[in-house]
């Protein structure tokens, strides 16, 4: 990136904030209250509510007043402008599941692009007050009127890792399902149910590893400068680069341990 893209990258963080504050005002009022529930399924169960369409709103009508020539790519609205050079990549309510059973576990992620290159992204979690934020650069912690820098630990050993799955059942397939239980097997404890509060973990050296598969785009792309700026990975299940479009994603701390994990994983990878 030129210097110039680095001024606009700092501009473009602090604009990141404002972003998460305006998503965080519409989605707290209706956070363990009447969130306006429904279903996106005609067959099975995807919920979303009005914190999702409200959030998405707030957060593209502010890009769209600042910067009309960005793009913006969200779950809730689709697309415009995805080919633009600067593209904002949005899940207003990531973890909607965890967000209608009353779990703050959900988080707003928000990334941008640039050149189709994930270069910004935040993870926020308003109700806990923590904004997890960053870039190649550095990443950092923005909690109740401090910040602090994040760091992953060191976890070279897949024995001694924590590690995390939104819902093996229901996200993995057959066989992604059998690579995901050979690495639990190894693994010293995993969660369950933290969707990209999960990605969080690792960039704040709590945890060591997250597994997933089906993915979007805004499921991930807003968490990859967060953990690169932590020292952290983010790769497919062969250990390449993750794409535009999202799929199987692992997230490590160390790189020792994930390609332990991909020992199991690339025999799933699709």
């Amino acid at each position: 990136m030129t210097a110039l893209d680095i001024a606009r990258l700092e501009e473009f963080d602090a604009f990141l904030v404002e972003l998460n504050r305006a998503a965080a005002s519409a989605i707290l009022p209706l956070f363990r209250g009447d969130h306006g529930l429904s279903n996106k399924f005609e067959v099975g169960f995807d919920p979303v509510t009005e914190a999702d369409k409200g959030a998405e709103r707030a957060i593209r009508a502010l890009i769209s007043e600042r910067y009309p020539d960005h793009g913006v790519i969200g779950e809730e609205y689709g697309e415009d402008r995805p080919d633009a050079d600067w593209v904002w990549v949005l899940d207003p309510v990531d973890g909607t599941r965890a967000f209608i059973a009353g779990l703050p576990l959900w988080t707003t992620l928000i990334g941008l692009r640039r050149q189709g290159r994930p270069v910004l992204g935040s993870i926020g979690q308003s109700f806990l007050g923590e904004l997890y934020i960053g870039h190649a650069g550095g990443s950092r912690l923005m909690s109740r009127g401090t910040s602090r820098p994040l760091q992953v630990r060191a976890c070279p050993k897949l024995t001694d890792a924590l590690i995390a799955t939104t819902d093996p059942e229901y996200c993995f397939s057959g066989a992604e399902l059998g690579a995901w239980r050979q690495v639990r097997a190894a693994a010293r404890l995993a969660r369950l149910g933290c969707d990209a509060y999960a990605y969080a973990m690792v960039a704040a050296g709590t945890m060591d590893l997250v597994v997933e598969a089906g993915l979007k785009s805004w499921d991930i792309e807003a968490a990859i400068p967060v953990i690169a700026g932590a020292g952290g990975l983010t790769t497919d299940w062969r250990g390449d680069p993750v794409g535009q479009h999202g799929g199987q994603v692992v997230i490590a701390g160390d790189r020792a341990c994930l390609e332990a994990a991909l020992v199991a994983l690339k025999r799933a990878a699709a």
